[in-house]
């Protein structure tokens, strides 16, 4: 796994947009499950459709009128096509056209496959009819089109008559009063009174005469209320997608609904995705991304891998260059919560990385609450840099942390390092911030010196704040997977507040312990004597007490995997 140096860069939008797309693409099984909804939902599509026809048939309406060839009758005044549309799908048009198709089913099942539209800016009525068969799909659709006609004239007509009849009694009333008015001025002498009689005679004619004229026109009306201009017939291919477009369809449509899902899971995920997430939420730069089981082993040595000994060189390279580490040379090595596997590992490499470049290491565990290096290291006392080791021990504090005892760890090819182990002392506080402890921090001071200080997490414990100000800056060590991003804004905005710097962050996936590389371990460790009774799994071998200057300073003891423990 190749890494990069990532920046924190702030408001690069076009850089956040880019890693935001690269972090939905870890979402593959979300991704995956989008698409494979999305093709059994285009599955069901083409084969639910493979069967379906719809046949069409059209209608041009009009009203009734004495002279359809008369401009100044504008149709589309007297036809409104929305109330023409909801009467073609009315129950009276299926009652109608059942009784033409025999229909013994329920109106509502024949009306269920009916759609009516209209096309914009015209009186056309479209009818189209799906069904199973290509035959009954023509068959409904002209038998609803004709139901609906026959229902339209029978209205218009039923109108007509009736209002034929009224008119039809008025002129009967008005001709029996004109009869009855001429009797009476035929009796009459000449004189004014003829005369107005013969007035009302003369307006009871022309009121005959109009109602006689609109009798007429009446009479004279067209009722058919449209015509067919396109008769279904029974269509020769299914009306519905293929199965490839289908398929085709639900695919686009799974890919959109799964990085939909993902960008949802994203969104709402604490953890950081990415590198760039890492530095933005530190503001600092990202100085490496371990490769998986980098964290398994404590020593560069017993790595399988060689890339992952690379990586701890390139991050100890990127301190070094570090102006505001590379001055005095004091780190501190912490994680934001949790497991603590992956600083201790980052800590303990680190040290033998800068001990490859000639640099005198001490590793100095500030864990005093669980303290596990002693053992897991095997280190021992009797080879510890005689640089390390303190001139001065009358001003000692009684808090029983640090002692005397300060050991050495053989890397390997990359050379030794010291180690100030952690002791479980009631005090912790106490002990950390006590003068002794400050002077073994300043150890740094010296030249070619450089101290490394491992701390518990910082938002499980305290002790890492109390540490802050007597190093150059923190290096923060998280797991991509556990992680929060809110957590390393904490631990941020603690480190600074308690005035210290944070050089930087170092990433890693999810440790592998008891993998192929632990197995590896344990044979490289060596084995036990069959006479040999193991100790307690718990407890941590004690390091040989050995009085300098009996000839054994030169003795290391072997260092084995995390997975011996």
């Amino acid at each position: 796994m190749t890494t990069t140096y990532v920046a924190a860069v702030e408001n690069d939008e076009p850089e956040m947009l880019r890693d935001q797309f690269r972090q939905l693409l870890r979402y593959r099984r979300i991704i995956g499950a989008g698409i494979g909804i999305g093709l059994l939902g285009g599955a069901w599509l083409g084969i639910a459709s493979a069967d379906t026809y719809v046949a069409t048939s059209q209608v041009k309406l009009r009203a009734p009128t004495s002279d359809p060839f008369n401009p100044s009758i504008s149709q589309d005044k007297t036809v409104n096509m929305g109330s023409e549309r909801q009467t073609a799908l009315s129950s009276s048009v299926a009652e109608g056209a059942a009784k033409r198709l025999g229909w013994t089913g329920t109106l509502g099942k024949l009306q269920k496959d009916l759609q009516v539209t209209n096309p914009p800016q015209s009186m056309v009525l479209q009818f189209s009819y799906t069904a199973d068969e290509p035959k009954t799909a023509a068959d409904r659709a002209n038998a609803l089109t004709q139901a609906y006609l026959d229902l339209r004239k029978k209205e218009w007509s039923d109108q007509r008559d009736s209002m034929l009849a009224g008119l039809v009694k008025q002129r009967d009333e008005v001709a029996a009063k004109h009869d009855a008015q001429e009797k009476k001025v035929d009796r009459m002498k000449e004189g004014a009174a003829r005369d107005a009689e013969l007035g009302v005679k003369a307006n009871l004619a022309n009121r005959l005469i109009e109602l006689e004229g609109r009798v007429s026109n009446y009479r004279a009306l067209d009722m058919t209320p449209g015509t067919i201009i396109r008769t279904a017939v029974p269509p020769g291919y299914s009306d519905g997608p293929s199965l490839f477009m289908s398929l085709s369809l639900g695919g686009l449509v799974g890919i959109a609904l799964g990085l939909l899902a993902a960008w949802v899971r994203l969104v709402f995920d604490p953890a950081p995705r990415s590198a760039g997430d890492v530095a933005r939420a530190v503001r600092a730069p990202v100085l490496g991304t371990l490769p998986r089981g980098a964290t398994d082993a404590l020593l560069p040595a017993e790595h399988a891998d060689a890339r992952v000994s690379e990586e701890y060189r390139s991050v100890a390279f990127r301190l070094a260059y570090d102006q505001r580490f590379g001055d005095r040379r004091r780190l501190l090595v912490v994680a934001p919560r949790g497991n603590n596997e992956g600083a201790v590992a980052v800590a303990s490499n680190l040290a033998a990385a800068f001990a490859e470049t000639g640099k005198d290491v001490l590793l100095i565990e500030a864990d005093l609450r669980t303290p596990t290096l002693a053992g897991r290291l095997r280190a021992n006392s009797t080879g510890a840099p005689r640089w390390s080791q303190p001139i001065d021990m009358s001003g000692m504090d009684d808090h029983g942390w640090p002692g005397q005892r300060q050991l050495s760890v053989d890397a390997g090819e990359s050379g030794a390092f010291g180690l100030v182990p952690g002791e479980k002392v009631r005090n912790v506080a106490g002990a950390l911030t006590s003068p002794r402890a400050s002077r073994l921090i300043a150890e740094a001071d010296s030249s070619n010196a450089t101290v490394i200080v491992l701390a518990p997490p910082v938002l499980a414990y305290a002790d890492a704040l109390a540490l802050v100000d007597r190093v150059d800056g923190a290096l923060i060590v998280c797991d991509l997977r556990s992680a929060h991003r809110t957590d390393l804004q904490r631990v941020r905005e603690l480190i600074t507040g308690a005035g210290g710097t944070v050089l930087g962050a170092v990433t890693h996936p999810p440790s592998g312990r008891g993998g192929k590389g632990a197995k590896q371990g344990n044979r490289r460790g060596g084995t036990r004597g069959r006479s040999e009774r193991p100790g307690p799994p718990d407890q941590d071998p004690e390091p040989a007490q050995v009085i300098r200057g009996d000839g054994s300073d030169t003795v290391t003891l072997r260092s084995v995997r995390l997975g011996d423990r």
